[in-house]
């Protein structure tokens, strides 16, 4: 049988482990094309995407398996659902790039604190969009 798990460049002190699947170039293809790694996305526009798959698919659970699934305003109660721990991650965000960046550097990226802030912005707006959609989407289809 195959060794197919190794250390990562055959130096057991990095940490990481290479395996078929991590170290394929398909897998590296698609994690690049990710919004948090695509490369000349701004922060806005990045938390944007992000935000609008999120919010997306936050309804979805919240209407079918909430405690008001089987009423008539299940899907309003999933959308309200959804727009709360919305909120709740907007704070998580915000908690997150005000503890870990100072505010000495400027610039887009998201690892300045400037730039964190546009990323959970856009996270924000681009949530709610989605949130919204797919609560219209199923109202009125």
């Amino acid at each position: 049988m195959a060794n197919f798990v190794k250390p990562y460049k055959n130096d057991p002190f990095v940490g990481h482990l290479s395996t078929p699947i991590t170290t394929s170039s398909a897998t590296r293809a698609i994690l690049g094309n990710l919004p948090a790694y695509r490369p000349g996305l701004s922060a806005n526009m990045r938390g944007l995407e992000i935000g609008m798959a999120h919010g997306y698919f936050f309804t979805g659970p919240f209407t079918l398996l909430g405690p008001l699934r089987n009423s008539e305003i299940a899907n309003l109660a999933g959308f309200m659902s959804a727009v709360g721990l919305i909120c709740i991650l907007g704070v998580g965000l915000a908690s997150y790039g005000n503890v870990s960046f100072d505010g000495s550097e400027k610039g887009d990226s998201i690892q300045t604190k400037q730039g964190w802030q546009k990323f959970t912005g856009g996270f924000m707006v681009g949530a709610f969009g989605g949130a919204l959609f797919s609560f219209l989407l199923l109202n009125y289809l």
